[in-house]
């Protein structure tokens, strides 16, 4: 006997979840939290001992959508004190010597309802993750210390094949394996992207004065230095993330020295209106790259995160899409079980991808299309692109459509994105 065989015998459903990364993690909670007894929700990987330690230094920017949906799962209070608004964005667009740095675009939400509150806040993501395994231990999904090393369906179910030599068999699974995803591979599934010629460099800067909730995108030539803004703390008071992308080539003689000439490189892009520096965590390097699965399913398997898409982070919007996914994929599979359906069923997992293909190609399009325009230093091109965003800073209308965009606030979203119950 398999080891769900005790669920199949009682007529539970089972979803395996590989991969224990924010989207995943967050896709359990929400399938157990809406299903209750009728699921069984196991999130296998092999990392899980790491847990938080795995994502310790990083931040991320999460919507106003993924906000509502966390609070939502009872996630959101139990990170307030890790989450800092982003009150207004401001974009520049100049080279690393230029004396002055001219605004070409602002974002601001003076009049927001207090409904809606902020577009987005940056979250850390240590304390993040922290409160989604903790809050899938009390809801009842299993936690295994296993990766999932292949999944082979047959007919009314498919066998999740675990590391530890154990087989699960579910009536899905869920590949939340990473970027260079095994099941997608295994799956047959193509996957179309390229790696970009530049590194993003993440760190943890404190700081003399306060950044009042303004984040901050310089776009210099060989790639956008973002300066966003988290709870205050460290030892001057005040903290920021940065995202810094660079070109590869370069990424030894910028990180390879002593800390005092990691934080002169990062001072000489930062702000001066923020004081005093120093280095609280990394910088770490990581590849850039963008890349679209040619589907976002197979027979009984569904991919999410990063196995499905991949994209810059210069918009901070690589998690919000796999909140959206976990979000679509959770209301799918929900809505199957309460109709008597099979939750792992080629209709569901359809619907699924029918949900979330339009978004993801735009979004990845778009972000990609950025970056091509905005890291290079090509004078024709730089007076077009300052142009153009002068323009939009011009356009209330158009700067509010770009703001709602951001925060993921528009019709067509799944519900727990509107911070509606599944």
């Amino acid at each position: 006997m398999t080891a769900s065989g005790s669920a199949a015998r009682s007529g539970t459903r089972h979803v395996v979840v590989a991969g224990a990364g924010i989207a995943g993690l967050v896709l359990a909670l929400a399938l157990k939290g809406a299903c209750g007894a009728a699921l069984a929700v196991t999130v296998c990987d092999p990392g899980l001992a790491e847990g938080a330690a795995r994502q310790r230094g990083r931040a991320y920017a999460v919507a106003a959508g993924g906000r509502l949906m966390l609070e939502r799962l009872g996630i959101w209070e139990r990170i307030l004190h890790a989450a800092e608004p982003i009150t207004e964005m401001v974009v520049s667009d100049s080279r690393v010597a230029d004396p002055v740095r001219p605004v070409f675009l602002t974002f601001a939400e003076p009049d927001a309802d207090a409904s809606e509150g902020t577009f987005a806040h940056m979250v850390e993501a240590a304390p993040l993750t922290e409160a989604l395994l903790a809050a899938c231990r009390t809801e009842g999904v299993a936690l295994v210390r296993a990766g999932v090393v292949s999944a082979k369906p047959s007919g009314t179910g498919i066998a999740a094949v675990l590391s530890d030599g154990r087989e699960l068999r579910v009536s899905l699974v869920v590949a939340a394996d990473g970027a260079r995803s095994r099941l997608r591979e295994a799956a047959g599934i193509g996957f179309v992207g390229w790696s970009y010629p530049q590194s993003g460099i993440v760190a943890t800067i404190g700081h003399a004065r306060p950044h009042g909730g303004r984040a901050m995108e310089h776009f210099l030539p060989s790639g956008p230095f973002a300066i966003l803004p988290l709870p205050d703390g460290g030892v001057l008071g005040h903290r920021s993330s940065i995202v810094w992308t660079e070109r590869k080539a370069d990424i030894p003689a910028l990180l390879g020295g002593s800390a005092r000439e990691t934080l002169a490189e990062i001072e000489r892009r930062f702000t001066p209106s923020l004081g005093r520096l120093v280095l609280e965590d990394g910088p770490s390097a990581h590849p850039l790259a963008f890349g679209i699965a040619r589907r976002f399913r197979s027979e009984r398997l569904a991919l999410l995160g990063d196995a499905a898409h991949v994209i810059h982070p210069l918009a901070g919007q690589g998690l919000n899409l796999g909140l959206a996914g976990a979000a679509a994929l959770a209301e799918a599979v929900t809505d199957a079980l309460r109709l008597g359906l099979d939750p792992g069923s080629e209709d569901v997992l359809a619907a699924y991808e029918r949900s979330r293909r339009f978004d993801t190609v735009a979004m990845a399009a778009a972000t990609d299309g950025l970056n091509r325009l905005f890291s290079n230093d090509i004078l024709p091109v730089r007076l077009v692109r300052d142009l153009g965003l002068g323009l939009v800073d011009r356009m209330p209308g158009l700067k509010r459509l770009f703001i709602g965009e951001a925060a993921a606030r528009r019709g067509g979203l799944p519900r727990l994105l509107r911070g509606e119950p599944i």
